[in-house]
């Protein structure tokens, strides 16, 4: 009888054991990866939305130091916040980590939806606005005034933010958009050490760009790497440099009064800026190449040109993404001997691309999330993210690195903000700019193809 019962029990402990060892495994605390110090390259646009699930509050109390700065306000355990954007992958993730500190301290939930597709957005809003939407660029504020909350009842600290970028989201007097991400245009990327193996210095106004310009082609050196192809959107970088010119020579006022419509695009200004651009676009001894190579070389690899081995141009006029870009092709090259970039020379404000919030629903929840955003744990949070630079001025001095930095100060401290003018204004004014310029490298007619623009520049502002 012994026998049988230990016989048994032997069977029932490896029973046990064989269960066991079948069994879940503990489950591990996630961790976040992290973000990349250097902004993402464009991604291709997502065909179908993804759904985000619920981002929950932990069920311990969050320990991070700035968690006690996080105002909650009214906001309760539980609060859902709808929430739609054009971020995904990569971005999402910095997006969701800027958002953590605030939901771990409020114990909000956030149901986020991403779709790049500007279509699909407008028909979602249109039929079922969430309460929070952040969009590439400031066009939405003027699709759905009547329907968006003003800022200035929602509690944001304005002092965070420049007076350009609030009179900028400000429309007969609501404050109806915040820029929440944003990117600096007017910058040249160079080497420091090809300046000093030459004496060449960083120059301060746009004469002395011109002089620099001059005595580099006095030296036998190629100023310019200007390529633009880039398939269907070819002379974009070419639209971004004429802007910086326009913002030079005429000022930030001219810039946005051919947004509006009130300075036609075939305005002498906008010749001039294209008469200087064309004149070192489409020379060999300006740029590589000449009107060839700024047709045909890659955007990418104008980039490249100036930093290689032995460097084939001086300068290369390019957004903040660059940075990212001259890194990942040249690892072993040091910023700030080897590759720097410098504000556009005398340029009256800067040019630059941003991603706006706004606010469909003023609840206790999303009056916490916009406190958030615009205070300074919001700004420091999206900074320490990298996640390009945040125009809330608390966010200088935050940023994973001296680069970024950089770029933050140049932003905190411009006198003003143009949004490119060919995302603004809309179709069919970009095509036709872009067609403009690519006609202007080539040696046609600069005033008759500013004319057919001009045509566009109108049709794209009554529609």
């Amino acid at each position: 009888m012994r026998r049988q019962v230990a016989s048994i029990m032997a069977l029932v402990v490896m029973i046990a054991l064989a269960l066991t060892a079948c069994g879940p495994a503990a489950t591990a605390t996630p961790t976040m990866a992290p973000a990349p110090t250097e902004e993402p390259t464009m991604a291709e646009p997502t065909a179908e939305p993804t759904m985000a699930e619920p981002t929950e509050a932990p069920t311990e109390a969050a320990t991070e130091p700035s968690m006690a700065a996080v105002d909650c306000m009214d906001a309760a355990q539980g609060d859902q916040i709808s929430m739609m954007y054009q971020w995904s992958g990569a971005e999402e993730e910095k997006i969701n980590s800027i958002l953590a500190p605030f939901v771990n301290a409020c114990g909000v939930q956030i149901v986020s939806e991403s779709n790049r597709d500007d279509a699909v957005l407008d028909t979602r809003v249109n039929s079922q606005p969430p309460d929070v939407l952040f969009w590439a660029n400031i066009s939405p504020m003027n699709l759905y005034t009547d329907q968006l909350v003003d800022f200035n009842t929602l509690g944001v600290d304005a002092g965070n933010y420049p007076q350009f970028w609030q009179d900028l989201g400000t429309l007969d007097g609501s404050w109806l958009a915040i820029p929440v991400k944003a990117d600096v245009k007017s910058i040249i990327w160079y080497s420091p050490a090809q300046f000093d193996a030459f004496g060449y210095t960083v120059p301060e106004t746009l004469d002395d760009l011109n002089a620099l310009v001059e005595q580099m082609v006095a030296d036998g050196n190629v100023p310019w790497s200007m390529g633009f192809e880039s398939g269907s959107a070819t002379g974009w970088t070419g639209s971004d440099f004429i802007q910086d010119l326009l913002l030079a020579q005429q000022g930030p006022d001219y810039v946005n009064s051919i947004i509006s419509g009130d300075t036609p695009y075939n305005d002498a200004g906008v010749l001039q800026a294209y008469q200087q651009y064309a004149a070192w676009a489409s020379d060999p001894a300006y740029t590589v190449g000449g009107a060839t190579g700024t047709l045909t070389t890659p955007f990418l690899d104008a980039i490249y040109q100036v930093f290689s081995d032995p460097p084939q141009a001086m300068m290369v006029k390019q957004s903040g993404f660059a940075g990212g870009e001259i890194v990942a092709q040249y690892p072993d090259l040091e910023y700030g001997t080897d590759f720097d970039f410098f504000t556009f020379p005398g340029i009256q404000g800067v040019q630059g691309g941003a991603d706006f919030m706004m606010v469909f629903n003023d609840s206790p929840a999303v009056r916490a999330l916009v406190n958030y955003l615009t205070s300074e744990p919001g700004a420091v949070a999206w900074a320490e993210a990298g996640f390009d630079l945040t125009p809330n001025n608390m966010g200088v001095g935050h940023y994973p690195s001296d680069q970024v930095n950089k770029r933050a100060e140049i932003l905190a401290n411009a006198e003003a903000f143009t949004p490119d003018m060919g995302d603004t204004i809309g179709a069919p004014f970009g095509d036709a700019e872009w067609q403009a310029i690519i006609s202007a490298v080539q040696g046609d007619d600069i005033q008759a193809a500013l004319d057919t623009v001009a045509t566009a520049q109108q049709e794209a502002l009554q529609e």
